[in-house]
């Protein structure tokens, strides 16, 4: 099954107004170079650059995402932002789960399903992080984990045109760690058997399933190489135009 790849940066609590237009023009920049690129391009800046990113994006083969959202469309939920202003900021993504949220935020699966169903309500195509952490890798719970975290996160109506999977080893987010790709590629195998279960064979044969968790140029290519791995949720890495770009450059053709 043939998935276009989705190279994704989330540049998380970083950037003021200066750099984060800058790193977008680059990027653009840079991708406008690749003429037709093997794979799509996403960027979500924190909520105060996503305006300035987008007049900086506007015709470019970049898309803009944002971190998170709330459940609801408005009201009396200070200091959140709603899907409905994210689609309106010109965001065609959104991340919901990412395991700090999950940690910082004590976010529930119900929530993020809820945030996710938003999303999809809202135009937005959901990315919903799962990922073990490293005390529940130790004990062997990979799986086990990450299949409640499917189980109790993804919608049951999602599908593979508005929903992407990232993967994200707790342990190994900003820490340099990363598991062996045998490890990968059985984590994304299983996750797969997971979305069929829950979503049907076509729908998780379809739906892409992003790594994270410390992908940087050294280990893109063994990582994008994996049968079972349609693209990379990136953090550090993705704060510099350059590592962003080579790690686009590691894609394989699927």
């Amino acid at each position: 099954m043939s998935r276009k790849v989705l190279i994704a940066g989330n540049w998380k609590m970083n950037g003021l107004l200066e750099d984060g237009a800058a790193l977008a023009k680059e990027v653009a920049t840079e991708v406008k170079k690749l003429g037709k690129p093997e794979c799509e391009f996403l960027v979500c800046p924190p909520f105060t650059l996503l305006t300035t990113v987008k007049k900086v994006l506007r015709g470019s083969k970049v898309a803009l995402g944002a971190q998170d959202c709330h459940v609801a469309e408005k009201g009396a939920h200070t200091g959140d932002i709603s899907p409905v202003m994210l689609k309106d900021c010109g965001c065609s993504y959104v991340i919901v789960g990412h395991s700090e949220r999950r940690a910082d935020h004590k976010e529930s699966n119900e929530l993020i399903c809820r945030k996710a169903e938003a999303a999809h309500q809202a135009g937005l195509k959901a990315i919903i992080c799962i990922g073990e952490t490293e005390a529940e890798r130790d004990a062997g719970k990979t799986i086990e984990v990450c299949t409640k975290q499917i189980m109790g996160s993804v919608p049951q109506n999602a599908t593979a045109a508005n929903t992407v999977i990232a993967y994200e080893p707790v342990w190994a987010i900003g820490t340099g760690k990363t598991p062996t790709t045998a490890d990968v590629e059985e984590v994304h195998a299983a996750v797969r058997k997971v979305l069929a279960k829950k979503l049907g064979k076509g729908n998780a044969n379809k739906m892409r399933i992003l790594y994270g968790g410390s992908m940087k140029p050294a280990n893109a290519a063994a990582l994008l190489a994996l049968p079972d791995v349609d693209g990379g949720l990136i953090g550090g890495a993705s704060l510099k135009a350059a590592d962003f770009m080579a790690i686009a450059a590691s894609v394989n053709k699927k």
